[in-house]
């Protein structure tokens, strides 16, 4: 990556409003095409034998629990170590949704989750991600507690399901994936919300420089 100029000679300090420079090629966008390319591997290690063979399911589920740890880092790092990139927040909510909704559609086409389900949760995170792009030259909606509350229920409800298990594990996991889907459409509501919220507060903004500057 590249930086902004250090200090001047004179030691003075770099202006507050001031950015760098954020090279493509940092470690929070290479976890991102990461999780990017697993995305087809994870399907053809999922639909490999027939759906069915537990060995492949458990090569699919282990290219799974790797996008979904990937999702733990790469936002983190990328706010952490100022690494945030245009690239980056285009391309994570879309890698995201892509690892996710890969396995609700393997899941529901081997008829092991109902496609309602799976509807559900794809009209979610699919709306409200281009929400977000709809109200971004307003603001960002930060990621809420219930937010990261879904998207562990979801991940693990969705691991537990590609593991095809069975017996009480199979009771388990139907419950895990009820409350996600309980999660799923409370927050997507409550991004609803805030995205009104910010949107309006948006224009009354821009109203009120615009009724300034008519007047100077």
């Amino acid at each position: 990556m590249t930086h902004a100029p250090a200090s001047t000679a004179g030691g003075a300090r770099r202006p507050v409003g001031s950015t760098r420079s954020v090279g493509l090629w940092n470690i929070a966008n290479i976890l991102t095409m990461v999780r990017l390319l697993l995305v087809p591997g994870f399907v053809l290690l999922m639909l490999a034998g027939g759906g069915y063979d537990p060995a492949w399911r458990s090569l699919a589920w282990a290219s799974f629990a790797i996008a979904m740890i990937t999702d733990l880092f790469d936002g983190h790092l990328a706010r952490r170590y100022d690494l945030v990139t245009d690239f980056g927040k285009i391309a994570d909510p879309i890698a995201d949704k892509a690892i996710m909704g890969a396995a609700l559609i393997c899941l529901s086409a081997l008829n092991d989750l109902p496609w309602w389900v799976t509807g559900v949760i794809l009209f979610r995170e699919i709306g409200i991600t281009l929400m977000r792009f709809w109200v971004i030259k307003h603001g960002v909606i930060p990621a809420s507690r219930g937010g990261k509350m879904k998207t562990l229920a979801q991940g693990t409800a969705v691991g537990m399901y590609i593991l095809a298990l069975t017996g009480p594990l199979a009771t388990l996991r139907f419950w895990v994936m009820a409350v996600a889907v309980v999660l799923t459409v409370v927050t997507g509501l409550d991004y609803v919300r805030q995205a009104i919220v910010l949107r309006r507060a948006g224009l009354a903004a821009e109203r009120e420089r615009a009724e300034r500057e008519s007047v100077r």
